[in-house]
Formats: structure tokens, C-alpha cells, sequence
């Protein structure tokens, strides 16, 4: 039987956003500033989204059973071995074309020593972490400068995470300095997207990726990034 798993609420940490934000903008690819931000600034985001989560059927299995995603996108033989065509497979050939591993991100938020305060929503919050290139699978977004804004406002629209808010609006005025509008446009899509989309968090994600990928994306009422794939195409066009 659980219980409610409740905490305290965060409270929300700007100065200490706000540095790391500055560490960020100076070096992009020091990507636990990204965790230190999301964490500083989100508030009751993460326990808002554990309680819905609990109140999921899947949501309680993962808590009650102790259901480790990580352990599955660690698994190359068996990702490898999923039908052509299915999100397991797609997958795989993102994080190997990208020379990603599902330990990477582990890496990166570990070093902001993350302080959940209980176990439940530990294993949601690390869920959610370690959910984040399936979503770049999902959606299509590439791991571009670009392509990882559009997915921090699809992301934003889904968590409500003020951090991950905060990310997305200084990312995009620092890119519209050199893509101008289009920038909004795209970012904008993304957050209107992930307003659309099924609720990715509480997805059962080990049942989704032997499907075929399409099947996945209709189901879950992702849009085709199409904004972005415009931006994209002009600026190989240049």
C-alpha cells in the first residue's frame, strides 16, 4: 500500500538559476548547469507531476515495483533487436549517431547532486531525466542548438518546470540575434505542441518501444515539427 508521498515544497532558488544560467550561456555545453537551473527553479512542478503520475496505473507500477527505465535503454542487444520502423530501433540509432549514451545525462545531473527528499519522487524525477532522448526520438527534434529549444518548450508545456521555462526564453533572445524571428516561430511550435501531446511523463515507455514509431507519435497526438524542420532546411540551404 503507498502512501502519499508528499514533501515539502521547493522553494525556488533565483540567484542560484541565475548563475548557473550565466555558466551556461558562456559554455552551452556544460550541460549540468541545465539540471542546476531546472532544479533552482522548479518549485512544485516535480511534486505536482509525481502526484498525477501516482494516480496513474502505470504511475504506481513504476513506484511499487520499482521499474528502472534506465536499465532498459542501457540494453543495445535487445533495443537492436525490435522490429524496423519502431521507436526502440529509432531510438537506438539516434543515441549511436549522436555518440549519446543513457548514461550521459546520469552523469550530468549527478553532478548537481540532486536532493529529491523522498524515494518516490526520486524514482519520478530520474524517470523523467532519463526519459529525455525518447522525446527527441518521439518528436523529432535534433540535438542541435535548435532543435534542443524547440524541446525545452515542448518540454516546458508538459512539466511546467520554471527552470526549464527560464532556459527556453534566454535561448531564444540569445538566437534571435542570428536566426531572427524564425527562432519564435519554431520555439513557439514546440511549446504549442507539447501543449497538444498526449502526457509524456506518465507514458508507459518499455511498452512503447517495440511499436512502430509512427503508430507512437499518432497515438500520442505529437505534431510534426515542422517549424523547425523549415528553419532547419534554410540554414542548410544558405
Amino acid at each position: 500500500m503507498m502512501g502519499s508521498g508528499r514533501t515539502e515544497k521547493l522553494r525556488m532558488q533565483p540567484r542560484v538559476a541565475w548563475r548557473a544560467l550565466q555558466t551556461l550561456i558562456a559554455n552551452p555545453e556544460d550541460t549540468a548547469q541545465v539540471f542546476t537551473i531546472i532544479r533552482a527553479m522548479s518549485g512544485p512542478s516535480l511534486q505536482q507531476g509525481f502526484e498525477r503520475f501516482i494516480t496513474l496505473p502505470f504511475g504506481r507500477r513504476v513506484i511499487e515495483e520499482k521499474l528502472d527505465l534506465l536499465s532498459t535503454l542501457q540494453d543495445r542487444d535487445a533495443l537492436r533487436a525490435m522490429p524496423e520502423g519502431s521507436l526502440g530501433r529509432a531510438y537506438l540509432e539516434f543515441v549511436e549517431s549522436e555518440n549519446l549514451s543513457a548514461d550521459g545525462l546520469v552523469e550530468a545531473s549527478a553532478a548537481e547532486d540532486e536532493d529529491y527528499q523522498n524515494a518516490w519522487l526520486q524514482r519520478y524525477g530520474v524517470r523523467l531525466r532519463d526519459m529525455h532522448d525518447l522525446w527527441h526520438t518521439t518528436t523529432q527534434y535534433g540535438r542541435d542548438e535548435l532543435g534542443e529549444l524547440c524541446l525545452l518548450a515542448f518540454s516546458y508545456a508538459q512539466t511546467r518546470n520554471r527552470g526549464i521555462g527560464l532556459i527556453v526564453l534566454f535561448g531564444m533572445l540569445k538566437m534571435r540575434k542570428t536566426l531572427g524571428n524564425r527562432v519564435i516561430g519554431a520555439t513557439w511550435r514546440g511549446y504549442r505542441d507539447g501543449r497538444r501531446a498526449a502526457w509524456l511523463p506518465g507514458q508507459n515507455w518499455e511498452a512503447l518501444l517495440g511499436r512502430q514509431l509512427a503508430e507512437v507519435r499518432a497515438e500520442l497526438a505529437i505534431g510534426e515539427p515542422v517549424a523547425y524542420q523549415a528553419v532547419r532546411q534554410q540554414l542548410m540551404a544558405a
